[in-house]
């Protein structure tokens, strides 16, 4: 597989993220569903908003890992949240994650009002191999 990162300029660097992507001669995408601060036995979390990041980046880490893909090759991150009032003071907990693996991903975050249940923020990525 060969990435390409196009970035006609310089200020998203800071931002953790890249304009876009282009991927050749991959050998499988894999389109993980948004995943979010469920539990295991199926329960949204009340908790706050860096405690959910943290659970919602784990799991999608497990599904990425049980697909047999890797974080690192991850193109595409959409980033929901119902504030992002909430997600700026916590950003660097995903800044960090995103670094520790060397991901190079185009982003989009949206506000929405809401998400299922109690739930305040919410991953969905495309990773290739």
């Amino acid at each position: 597989m060969e990435k390409q990162i196009i970035n006609p300029w310089q200020w998203q660097n800071e931002r953790s993220y890249v304009q876009a992507v282009e991927v050749k001669h991959a050998e499988g995408t894999l389109y993980v569903s948004g995943q979010t601060a469920i539990s295991a036995d199926g329960i949204s979390s009340d908790a706050d908003m860096k405690t959910q990041l943290t659970e919602a980046i784990k799991n999608l880490e497990l599904v990425i890992s049980q697909a047999g893909y890797e974080c690192k090759n991850i193109v595409r991150l959409n980033i929901y949240t119902t504030s992002t009032a909430e997600l700026w003071p916590n950003f660097s907990v995903l800044q960090d994650w995103i670094a520790k693996h060397g991901i190079k991903q185009a982003t989009t975050l949206l506000e929405v009002t809401s998400l299922f249940e109690t739930l305040k923020v919410e991953l969905e990525a495309t990773v290739v191999k």
